[in-house]
């Protein structure tokens, strides 16, 4: 049971890793700066990046140990998250891509 586990965590993390790769690539396009670093080729960690303008950062880390969300800005830690919450504030980041949203009304959107 432990080693079926452990395999489908090693998928999930690749799956997630494939999609912020994605994400940034996208966001990019949009008019965005973002990146997607990752370690090796197995895919098994990544450090996700996008700047939102006006020195508001948005960081998520994916790895084997967990997955975290910081929001920042002028270099301070606004909030992060943990887990599940993490995934899902990177969905509403996500919805920057599927809606179509400029970088200036992503940022009026969350700071209002």
């Amino acid at each position: 049971m432990f080693l079926r586990l452990a395999e489908q965590h090693r998928r999930f993390v690749q799956d997630l890793v494939m999609s912020l790769q994605a994400l940034a690539t996208v966001l990019e396009r949009q008019g965005y700066v973002a990146s997607c670093y990752t370690c090796g080729g197995q895919l098994s960690s990544a450090s996700f990046m996008v700047s939102l303008g006006d020195s508001h950062l948005i960081r998520f880390i994916v790895s084997d140990y967990g997955i975290t969300w910081t929001e920042m800005r002028d270099d301070r830690e606004l909030m992060k998250l943990e887990g599940a919450e993490a995934i899902s504030q990177l969905q509403e980041l996500a919805n920057v891509v599927k809606f179509h949203i400029q970088p200036a009304e992503y940022q009026l959107a969350i700071t209002h």
